[in-house]
């Protein structure tokens, strides 16, 4: 391996790992740590599958496919394909994910320095900086990877270091742990939502491969495997020591506890008077860099959908326009319409990604696939329905949809469609297989 395709990987890594560091990475990590104490290894291991082996993964779904989603979706069925991944640029781009960067930075970042700031205002700079910076495709890793991710990562690996050095307070660790650390964990890593945004950055991340030369399917996958493994180090890295330092944060646990005090209280530990500012300029940063990405996507996007009827620049300007305005609702006015949608949209995109790496090689008929899906669907929709009639008072229905989702294997860890979608995967194929032979016995 030359010295050129190291440095290649390295910077795409880099890419790659300030693409899925959002703010919600940030906020999340601490509070495991609060409940899991002298669990908190536990807790990390749970966490770093969700969040961090299952994006990789997704990743090596498209790869596996092709270069772009849509060669994934095509496993199931090309317009479906089309569709579900329409849904999935919609939901991590102009109607949730955008707009939920910059209202977690003002929110968290902007406040906590300037507390009279307009909202507006935050806004529009916000998306102003995030246009300049996306408005051309091709120059979008280097700008992440090679000056605002290093710059991200010394704040974050300042802290963390600092934090294990000289942690703000040990004396109250009861060294008794959550019931279950690595369900929270496990639990708390669906969260992030970069299972949905890794099937869209894979295209990204490919794209930025082969610009950098390597065209063939072996040179493609061994520095892509390469840069994956670099962000899967940065983020255990920075995931665990902000797991470390909420664990050893000494910080109560009450019943109106909030992630964002959590956070200020320990960059203040740890910082001093200047933890405030380190901790707002790690959140602008996180989220600048994940936006950045995201819009590049919808853009890329929307411009092949369209064959190119709507130009990059075109849906750039537009969902930065739509994502200010969406922003200054606030993260809980985003949050709330947000979750039913994604209760749906996450558990299918899951299901392809986790089949297509364990079968995708060896499994070429579309059945399988699309009865893992359809079993998915059906799963995910029930619990949605229970959502919606608990919100308008049909409880019988609400208690029976809950009760059959609660039986299910592996409940207790968000993936109730796990085991009947891979019985369905499994029977369809043996199904499949049997007709498929008699087929081409008849036919010869």
């Amino acid at each position: 391996m030359n010295k050129k395709a190291i440095f290649d990987a390295v910077t795409i890594g880099f890419a790659l790992f300030a693409m899925f560091f959002g703010a919600g990475n940030i906020i999340l990590p601490p509070i495991i740590g609060l409940f899991t104490e002298g669990s908190w290894v536990s807790a990390v291991s749970g966490f770093s599958i969700t969040a961090i082996l299952a994006p990789f993964l997704g990743i090596v779904a498209v790869l596996i496919s092709g270069d772009e989603f849509t060669d994934l979706g095509n496993r199931i069925n090309s317009k479906l394909g089309w569709i579900l991944a329409t849904a999935i640029i919609l939901s991590i781009g102009p109607l949730v994910a955008i707009p939920r960067t910059a209202a977690t930075t003002y929110e968290i970042g902007v406040l906590a320095i300037f507390p009279n700031f307009s909202a507006i205002w935050s806004s529009i700079i916000f998306f102003g900086i995030t246009l300049v910076l996306s408005i051309s495709p091709s120059k979008v890793v280097n700008i992440i990877g090679k000056y605002l991710t290093p710059l991200l990562l010394v704040l974050l690996v300042g802290m963390v270091v600092i934090g294990i050095v000289n942690p703000i307070d040990t004396s109250n660790l009861a060294n008794v742990s959550y019931a279950d650390p690595f369900r929270l964990g496990f639990s708390e890593g669906y969260q992030t939502m970069d299972v949905l945004a890794s099937v869209i950055y894979a295209g990204i991340i490919i794209s930025a491969v082969k610009a950098a030369g390597y065209v063939s399917l072996k040179e493609k996958t061994k520095v892509t495997y390469m840069a994956g493994g670099v962000a899967i180090s940065c983020l255990l890295f920075i995931y665990g020591g902000l797991v470390y330092l909420g664990a050893t944060s000494g910080y109560p646990i009450t019943d109106n506890l909030k992630r964002t005090e959590l956070l200020l209280h320990i960059s203040s530990g740890l910082l001093g008077s200047q933890g405030t500012l380190a901790l707002s300029l790690c959140i602008a940063l996180a989220c600048l860099t994940t936006a950045i990405a995201l819009v590049c996507a919808t853009g890329t996007f929307f411009s092949q959908l369209t064959n190119g009827k709507l130009s990059y620049q075109f849906v750039v300007i537009v969902t930065c326009i739509s994502s200010a305005f969406l922003a200054v609702k606030g993260v809980d006015s985003i949050i709330d319409y947000a979750a039913p949608f994604l209760g749906i949209i996450y558990p299918i995109t899951l299901t392809l990604i986790i089949y297509m790496v364990a079968f995708g090689k060896s499994v070429k008929r579309k059945a399988p696939f699309v009865g893992a899906i359809i079993t998915t669907t059906i799963i995910a929709l029930i619990q949605f329905s229970s959502f919606i009639a608990a919100k308008y008072d049909f409880i019988a229905y609400s208690e029976t949809s809950k009760e059959f989702v609660n039986k299910l294997p592996l409940n207790d860890y968000d993936v109730p469609w796990l085991i009947p979608s891979l019985v369905m995967f499994f029977v369809v194929f043996i199904v499949d297989r049997m007709f498929f032979k008699q087929e081409v016995i008849s036919k010869a």
